[in-house]
């Protein structure tokens, strides 16, 4: 028997806003921690105050920036934004709720419908983020303790946290992995999170059926891979288990990472199992207030007008511009360097423009990229500025530098952030073009390399780029191989 795969996805969103959703405490108190692991070291309890803690008589107030960016992501996505909206009450007891309910939104989310990729959106709203339960703390590990108690981070409690929820449009884990990273793009692009899913900023759950048949909610994905991973198990164990003429059971199945399975975790909640009703310290609110037509407005480009703009204007293959748009910082930086390019000549030919663009492309993505990974850093927090790397693109272009001295020189810049050009008067580093010194050069090989010269005149080709790197390795790389090549050719005659 066939069977059609049918998967949704449900997606939460921790936003980079000031604050957390309902009070003024701190949202993101570390926005210089590098890694998840360095981010879970820092003072647990310690951006809490008694609204997010849950303390009786304490009021919410929502943070109007947490509701301009679920409205931004809305309108982004093609929803339509409820022109009332309200916060209701979720009612559920787990440790790491302080109050013993989660103040979310039921049936007026702020954004409604939409469209990513083909696959349709249900409904996006607002939420508050739980606690953080620890089983086993750093410092404790670090001495070689064991406990058999969990403890409890409330620092992320009340961090505003958007849901998005889509419709079953999905067909196979591929298309499911294809859409959470477009929309983890257009998270970051519009600026409204990080995104980071080894952060928690990003987390991914999935519902999982065959033949629109009953569905299993998998959780605990912290990566695309588990999720592409987590989805292709969990259809091909539904598949066998009807195969067996077995009923799928609909519950909540975490992935095991370490084992590659699906593991029952509990039977699935249904809505009326929460108890939802008004959040009776928020009255409703009309959006229409916060200024909806400037927001659609104020958005900025997004990755897929930005991928078909640097294919159209820049002359690059689908993989190069997705190499620069997966990482906005990159793609902004490199747009910035193409506007320094000095304009050649009103004669020059799109064709010598797009090999100079691509040229920029290559020494931003591979030697660039290099030295900023071995630092940690983006390229705008380098001292090589997108002015210095379209100089050294120039330089390069003109013939004034081959590519060992560009290597050279760009490695200098990274460290001092000097120019290209005092860096190549100061270090001496100019191309060899002078025929007569190049003569000298030329003769010598000859004169060294009698085996590889007999080889050439032979008919074999690749013993003239012998002799040529010779004369390279002698002019420390600063030759020029076209005049070199040249010489060379009439010398063996």
């Amino acid at each position: 028997m066939s069977y059609e795969p049918t998967i949704g996805l449900e997606v939460h969103v921790e936003l980079k806003t000031r604050t957390k959703m309902f009070c003024d405490s701190p949202n993101n108190p570390d926005p210089l921690r590098r890694n998840a692991s360095e981010a879970s070291e820092r003072e647990p309890n310690k951006n809490v105050c008694p609204v997010c803690l849950g303390h009786p008589g304490t009021l919410p107030v929502p943070n109007k920036d947490a509701i301009i960016a679920v409205i931004r992501v809305g309108l982004a996505l093609g929803g339509t934004i409820n022109p009332v909206t309200k916060f209701d009450r979720k009612n559920y007891f787990y440790p790491d709720l302080p109050k013993g309910y989660q103040i979310s939104q039921y049936d007026k989310p702020i954004v409604v419908g939409g469209n990513l990729r083909g696959v349709r959106l249900r409904r996006i709203h607002l939420e508050e983020d739980t606690g953080r339960l620890l089983h086993e703390t750093p410092n404790l590990k670090a001495r070689g303790g064991k406990h058999d108690a969990s403890f409890v981070d409330f620092n992320r409690a009340g961090v505003p946290l958007m849901e998005l929820v889509t419709e079953p449009d999905i067909r196979s884990a591929d298309e499911a992995v294809l859409f959470a990273k477009e929309l983890q793009l257009i998270l970051q692009y519009l600026g409204v999170s990080d995104a980071d899913m080894e952060k928690g900023h990003l987390r991914l759950e999935a519902n999982a059926s065959l033949n629109m048949g009953t569905k299993v909610e998998l959780k605990n994905i912290n990566s695309f891979k588990a999720l592409g991973a987590a989805i292709a198990y969990e259809l091909k164990r539904q598949e066998e288990l009807l195969e067996r003429g077995e009923k799928i059971v609909q519950e909540t199945r975490g992935w095991n990472d370490a084992e590659g399975k699906t593991v029952s975790q509990r039977s699935k909640e249904e809505a009326h199992d929460y108890r939802y009703f008004p959040e009776p310290d928020i009255p409703p609110f009309e959006t229409s207030v916060l200024g909806l037509e400037d927001l659609k407005h104020s958005l900025p480009e997004l990755p897929e007008a930005k991928r078909e703009r640097f294919m159209r204007e820049f002359g690059l293959s689908p993989s190069q511009t997705e190499v620069l748009i997966v990482n906005p910082s990159i793609a902004n930086y490199f747009e910035a360097a193409v506007s320094e390019l000095a304009t050649r000549d009103d004669s020059a030919t799109s064709a010598v423009e797009y090999k100079t663009q691509e040229l920029l492309f290559n020494y931003l993505t591979t030697d660039l990229q290099g030295l900023v990974k071995e630092k940690r850093l983006t390229v705008f927090e380098t001292k090589v500025t997108p002015e210095h790397l379209a100089h050294l693109v120039d330089l390069i272009a003109d013939g004034k530098i081959m590519s060992r001295q560009a290597k050279e020189i760009l490695r200098k810049i990274f460290e001092t952030g000097a120019d290209p050009e005092e860096i190549l008067e100061e270090e001496g580093l100019h191309t060899i073009s002078e025929s007569g010194e190049l003569e000298n050069v030329v003769r010598e090989v000859i004169e060294e390399n009698p085996a590889a010269v007999a080889d050439y005149r032979k008919g074999k080709a690749a013993s003239l780029q012998f002799l040529i790197g010779k004369a390279m390795g002698k002019l420390k790389g600063r030759g020029n191989p076209a005049a070199l090549q040249k010489l060379f050719a009439e010398s063996l005659k």
